[in-house]
This record gives C-alpha cells, sequence and structure tokens, in this order.
C-alpha cells in the first residue's frame, strides 16, 4: 500500500488547522486596537475570520506506523480539503483583553495499494480542532502603539479514519486519534505608522501536552474606514507532539491575507 500517502495526509489535516488562527486583522485577539465597538459598561469587542495560505514541514506517525517526513506546498493541502473554518474574538476593557481562536479542518484522500489483495484501494479522512483561549495586558498603550504581555492555552483534537475498500480489508475502518493541551506566553502588539497603515505581530511559545509550541507572526495593514480594514504579512508555527506512537513534529509557515468588517 502506498502507506506514506496516507501518512502524509494525516498530518497535511492536522497541520492545516494548527496554524491559521490569528492571520486577520489588527483588530484580532493577536492584534489590539484602539478603536472598537465599546458598551457602557467600557468593554470592547471584534471579530473575524481569517486565511492562512501556509505548507507544512516535519516528522508524523499514526497507525502504529513509522515515523514519515513530510514536505508539503499549500496546493497539496488545499487539493484534499474538503471542509474548513477558522474565526476569532475579542472582549477588551482598558488594558484587560480575553481572546479566543476557533479552528477546524476536514481534509480526504484516496489512493490504490499495489496488488490489491489485501484492498484495492484506502481512503484516509482527517478532522483537526484547535482551540485558543487567552488573557493579555497592555504594558504599553499610547496613541500610536500598543503591546500585550499574554498567556494562554491551546487544546488540540485529531481524529483520523483508515477506510479499505476493496480486497481481503474489504469495509474495514481503523481510527487513530488524540488530544492535548498546550499553555503559551507571549506578546502581541500594533504600531501605526499613519492613521491608515499599521504593523502588527505576535509571538508565542509554550509546551504542555506537546514538548514545544510556539507562533510568530509580522505583517502591514491598511485601514480603508472605521468598519473595513486588510492586512498582508507571514506567519510561522511549529508544535512537536508525540505519545504512545502518535508523533506530531511539524512547521508551517506561509503568507496570509486578512480582511475583517467590525460591527
Amino acid at each position: 500500500m502506498r502507506i506514506c500517502i496516507v501518512r502524509t495526509l494525516a498530518a497535511i489535516g492536522t497541520c492545516l488547522v494548527a496554524g491559521t488562527a490569528k492571520a486577520t486583522d489588527i483588530y484580532s485577539p493577536m492584534t489590539p486596537e484602539l478603536q472598537q465597538t465599546t458598551t457602557e459598561s467600557g468593554w470592547t469587542f471584534s471579530f473575524a475570520p481569517y486565511f492562512w495560505a501556509a505548507g507544512l514541514s516535519g516528522e508524523v506517525a499514526q497507525f502504529g506506523l513509522p515515523a514519515v517526513d513530510v514536505d508539503a506546498s499549500f496546493s497539496d493541502i488545499f487539493d484534499h480539503l474538503e471542509f474548513g473554518a477558522m474565526a476569532i474574538g475579542e472582549a477588551r476593557n482598558g488594558p484587560y483583553s480575553i481572546f479566543a481562536d476557533v479552528m477546524y479542518t476536514k481534509i480526504s484522500g484516496q489512493s490504490g495499494t499495489p496488488r490489491g489483495v489485501l484492498a484495492t484501494d484506502v481512503e484516509l479522512t482527517s478532522e483537526t480542532f484547535a482551540g485558543l483561549l487567552g488573557a493579555g495586558y497592555s504594558v504599553i498603550d499610547s496613541d500610536a502603539a500598543r503591546l500585550d504581555l499574554v498567556v494562554d492555552m491551546r487544546v488540540w483534537s485529531v481524529e483520523s479514519e483508515l477506510s479499505f475498500h476493496g480486497g481481503v480489508l474489504d469495509g474495514r475502518t481503523r481510527i487513530d486519534q488524540a488530544t492535548w493541551v498546550d499553555g503559551l506566553a507571549g506578546f502581541r502588539g500594533t504600531y501605526s505608522l499613519t492613521s491608515e497603515i499599521y504593523l502588527i505581530g505576535w509571538g508565542l511559545v509554550g509546551a504542555g501536552g506537546a514538548n514545544l509550541d510556539w507562533d510568530v507572526a509580522a505583517a502591514i495593514g491598511y485601514r480603508f474606514n472605521d468598519t473595513i480594514s486588510a492586512i498582508a504579512g507571514y506567519r510561522a508555527l511549529g508544535v512537536d507532539y508525540s505519545n504512545d506512537g502518535f508523533v506530531f513534529d511539524v512547521t508551517q509557515q506561509g503568507p496570509m491575507l486578512g480582511l475583517t468588517v467590525r460591527f
């Protein structure tokens, strides 16, 4: 069987979710903004979806198979994508902020086997969820700049289903899954070059269920008006998790684009 293809698809499903989270706009949880919808209580709120065209590289292992090296471009990942949804939100009151990031993807792929005895083809479906919840405090807060120190928790959940069609194993399925939690800390900030143009960035690092979990990005944004703004930048995210034969040691990186509508 073309087991390497199956393991690669499993890795792609996990990584596609891992890293899309904060590539939206200056109003995203990772990049606080000075002008947002404000309630009478002093809280401000923002919400945005996002898109991140990232490839991945590293080492993965599932279904009790030996670890395999993976090197996939974004186009390779996109070819197998069935569904993806990512959104972030933030609540802020003065120097304090609470933010959340939810990501879900589902990918699938099918490959024929060389001899077709045990099975004529093998299909893999992989679902991945990653959710982040954090809090921040502004140590710098001026008309031009804001810098937040943040702590957060990221929950990962990956489930892959391997289905056999034809041959001796026709109708058989196997499921491999892993769930873990990482704690991270770092910063997020923004700096206005003009009233329309601004720079944003963040850096997080931590561990927990994973031996290492990190996330960095830098981007430039343009504010069209008080309602709509856009950014373009680059982001890299890495995680090193292994437990009981399940290995996920990868880096995902690529350009990011965002368009946010505020309300």
